[in-house]
């Protein structure tokens, strides 16, 4: 495919937080683990598979890819391990999870008043990582980064993939960082530059609009309301509320990830690859 061309439509991503008892959720970021058990079971009967970004970034670059959904959890919630992974791997499914390595072992103190709930540890997403999750940053401690200033800016993408490569590097001795994830999913071109500059092949957001590319992946969210009829109404309108990323964007990130992580791709391809649904 020429890369002055786009992608055959807009890529669907997934976008979770919590994993847990939605009672108490002001912000709509909890999902039951009934109610992810249900949407999973919605995604397989389909037909479709959901997989980590990296995964579906590079199936995308190859052509392929169009039953894979992209499946995103932010913010790093300890219930992530706890709840999301083991029906991931019921289901054969893999997902990115994007943490705060300046808050391991912390709380969620940016959505105050709302109920405080514990983030990963660094063994946390160690054991994330060994169950064959893609690990992304969400950036050092949740940080605006259309507010933050030149240095914060700097430390929020830098700071976070190098603190998080070093945290993995023991797993498979080269476990690169590739993925970022706009912490409120706000982004701007000088929050994109940062991110490219820090090294990382690709970021998320949520709407991004005319910035839509590699560095700016539009997302859907998902919530505990989101019955099999919502998704499906979701995914069928995902093509005219979403703008396709540049297909020549995806070849650049497979070369770039192909260049700088060929040994912790190859850890998680044959996860992904050999695992198999225990439940239709």
């Amino acid at each position: 495919m020429p890369a002055d061309t786009v992608s055959a439509g807009p890529l669907w991503a997934a976008m979770y937080h919590s994993v847990a008892d939605p009672t108490d959720d002001p912000y709509r970021v909890t999902v039951s683990p009934d109610r992810l058990e249900r949407q999973l079971r919605w995604l397989r009967r389909r037909g479709l598979t959901g997989v980590s970004m990296d995964r579906l970034l590079r199936a995308r670059a190859e052509g392929r890819g169009a039953g894979l959904i992209g499946l995103t959890f932010d913010d790093g919630y300890a219930d992530f391990l706890e709840q999301a992974v083991p029906l991931l791997r019921r289901y054969a499914f893999t997902a990115t999870v994007f943490v705060l390595p300046g808050r391991l072992g912390g709380t969620n103190e940016w959505d105050s008043p709302g109920p405080c709930k514990p983030l990963l540890t660094a063994d946390g997403i160690r054991a994330a990582a060994r169950a064959g999750m893609e690990i992304g940053s969400h950036g050092l401690r949740h940080t605006d980064l259309t507010k933050a200033d030149d240095a914060v800016l700097a430390a929020d993408t830098a700071r976070s993939r190098e603190l998080l490569r070093e945290l993995l590097q023991d797993l498979t001795g080269r476990h690169e960082v590739a993925g970022y994830c706009y912490p409120y999913g706000t982004v701007d071109a000088r929050a994109i530059k940062a991110v490219r500059a820090a090294g990382y092949a690709y970021a998320c957001a949520i709407s991004p609009g005319p910035l839509t590319g590699v560095f700016a992946l539009p997302r859907v969210h998902i919530g505990e309301s989101d019955t099999g009829l919502r998704l499906h109404l979701k995914r069928r309108t995902h093509r005219w509320r979403r703008e396709p990323v540049p297909a020549g964007e995806y070849a650049e990130y497979a070369a770039h990830t192909r260049r700088t992580a060929p040994a912790a791709y190859a850890v998680r391809t044959a996860y992904a690859d050999t695992g198999a649904a225990t439940t239709t």
